[in-house]
Order: structure tokens, then C-alpha cells, then sequence
């Protein structure tokens, strides 16, 4: 049995960015969404540690995220891990893909 699948509850950095993929025309939007860890280290003193994950919504579960998502909203991604080739650069990155979109604050919900 394989399982790829991924939450993410944090807060956007930044709005939305809608984007065109070259050729075809489909739409899909990226979104900056950081998690935080916390800890307390040996001398009892709170530590913690930021993560940024870019995460990529197809079609129209994009076109709902860009169109409502804001810089700063509390929200839930779930979706699963996606490896990309960057050839300019020459280096491989994880991103996730968004399957569906929560708005924490607020009884909003968007599926694809």
C-alpha cells in the first residue's frame, strides 16, 4: 500500500498568485503557506521555527482560492506531495498540491 497525502494548517504569507500555464492556457494559482513548530529547549526557553511551503491549486479550486484567499488568512490545504525539475537552475523541490482548500475563519469551503 503507497499513501502520498499531506495537511497543512498554517497562515498565507501573501496573496494568492494566479498564473497561466505556458501553451495550454489552464490556470493555477500558488499559494505561501508557513507552518510553525515550538519547543522548549533545555533551558526551559520557547523556541520556534517557521517553515514556508508553496503549494499549487489546478483549475477551479484555483480560480476559488485566488478570487477569496488574502495574505495573512488561517487556512488548511490537503493535498499530496509533487516533485519539480527546475532546468535553469538544475535543482529538484517538493511543493504540494491542492486537492482542497479550507478557510479556517470562516464556514467557507472550496473543493476542486
Amino acid at each position: 500500500m503507497y499513501l502520498n497525502h499531506v495537511q497543512l494548517i498554517g497562515f498565507l504569507g501573501k496573496d494568492p498568485e494566479k498564473r497561466q500555464v505556458r501553451g495550454n492556457g489552464d490556470t493555477f494559482t500558488v499559494l505561501s503557506v508557513a507552518t510553525q513548530q515550538s519547543w522548549k529547549d533545555s533551558n526551559d526557553e520557547w523556541q520556534s521555527k517557521t517553515e514556508w511551503h508553496r503549494v499549487v491549486a489546478f483549475n477551479r479550486l484555483g480560480t476559488a482560492l485566488a478570487d477569496t484567499l488574502h495574505k495573512g488568512d488561517h487556512v488548511l490545504v490537503d493535498g499530496m506531495l509533487v516533485s519539480s525539475k527546475y532546468e535553469r537552475e538544475k535543482r529538484q523541490e517538493q511543493e504540494g498540491q491542492g486537492r482542497e482548500g479550507h478557510v479556517l475563519e470562516r464556514a467557507r469551503e472550496f473543493r476542486a
